[in-house]
């Protein structure tokens, strides 16, 4: 993964639970970069490592922590100047989910090693979708969740998101997405 999600991670304990709290899950981690270049790649092992540090020293399972980052992604890559980029890709949630691999796509030509997981999205309904997740990464549903819900608030909108079934059973793991409706 490239040095921006584990910045990501770091603001996340950082902005949540402060700079000593940050310092303890890098030394459990083992992890003792002083800082992560953004566009350097890392290999997985290293953020695999942070969350599981994380989810020991915050007393948090570590689902519950990959979903609050998903939310959290969302938000610190718009600050770190992918806000425009993404606008580029929806004007609405279900506009950009069905753009996902385009946009993809698009970030792999300033990220030459990104590895980025697939996605297809399906109509099932007046305002709910399927989307399938298709990655070569374990593990990382529960950030899917909350990347979804993290757009919803991008777009203003409201969603309730189902993790239908793992990878285990097709090879992808599908999520139901409601949209709701506006109050």
């Amino acid at each position: 993964m490239y040095g921006l999600v584990n910045k990501a991670v770091e603001d996340l304990v950082v902005s949540r639970y402060g700079e000593d709290m940050w310092a303890r899950i890098q030394e459990l981690a083992k992890v003792d970069a002083v800082g992560f270049v953004s566009m350097e790649a890392y290999p997985d092992e290293v953020t695999y490592k942070l969350v599981g540090a994380a989810s020991e020293v915050l007393g948090r399972p570590a689902s519950a922590l990959l979903e609050a980052f998903g939310e959290h992604w969302i938000l610190y890559t718009a600050r770190e100047g992918y806000g425009e980029l993404m606008a580029m890709f929806g004007a609405s949630m279900r506009e950009f989910l069905g753009n996902l691999d385009n946009m993809h796509t698009r970030v792999g030509l300033s990220f030459p090693q990104l590895q980025p997981p697939s996605f297809v999205v399906r109509d099932a309904g007046p305002r709910t979708l399927e989307l399938e997740y298709h990655s070569r990464r374990e593990g990382l549903a529960p950030m899917v969740v909350g990347l979804l819900k993290g757009l919803a608030r991008s777009f203003s909108e409201e969603v309730a998101v189902e993790h239908v079934h793992g990878r285990d059973r097709d090879g992808f793991d599908l999520f139901r997405v409601e949209l709701q409706a506006a109050a």
